[in-house]
């Protein structure tokens, strides 16, 4: 797999740019997440993190979900971040279509994350569109991660076979 950086155009960023650890910053940008006909989130007050190799993961406030679609996954034991702390998820389900594990948050994040506490994080490939400033985003390779890639973010992106030792 090609780890050689893709050097950024005017306007773009690189994942090789980004910190590790990780960085929290606001995301004035636009975003929305549409799942069967219903845009469960849409919202100009998330949050994103940047990590070395990865897209930005986006981090929605509650009070912009539609929340009454989610519902806490009990049977899913959480996932544990060592920079962000454990996770929990939620299933998506939106009529008689459902993504089982497709959102997740941090509901008590460490200290150097509680910027995010409480707000959701969504896969994009478990949707059917999420947008960036009206932009239909492409998922990170993989089902593991859960960034979102724009025209404005190169890689190359872990995720994809071969790159988990990156």
């Amino acid at each position: 797999m090609n780890t050689r950086r893709i050097e950024p155009q005017p306007g773009q960023e690189s994942v090789w740019d980004y910190p590790r650890p990780p960085r929290l910053e606001d995301s004035p940008k636009h975003l929305q997440i549409v799942f069967n006909g219903v845009t469960l989130a849409d919202t100009h007050r998330a949050k994103r993190v940047l990590e070395t190799s990865h897209p930005p993961v986006y981090y929605i406030p509650p009070e912009d979900i539609q929340m009454e679609y989610l519902v806490v996954v009990t049977a899913n034991q959480g996932s544990f971040c060592e920079w962000k702390g454990r996770a929990i998820y939620y299933s998506v389900v939106v009529g008689e279509k459902q993504a089982v594990n497709a959102a997740w948050s941090y509901p008590n994040p460490t200290p150097t994350f509680a910027g995010i506490k409480d707000y959701l994080a969504f896969y994009a490939h478990l949707m059917d569109a999420c947008y960036v400033d009206g932009e239909q985003v492409q998922p990170q390779p993989g089902n593991f991660y859960g960034g979102w890639i724009t025209q404005d973010i190169v890689g190359p992106f872990k995720g994809g076979a071969g790159t988990w030792g990156w």
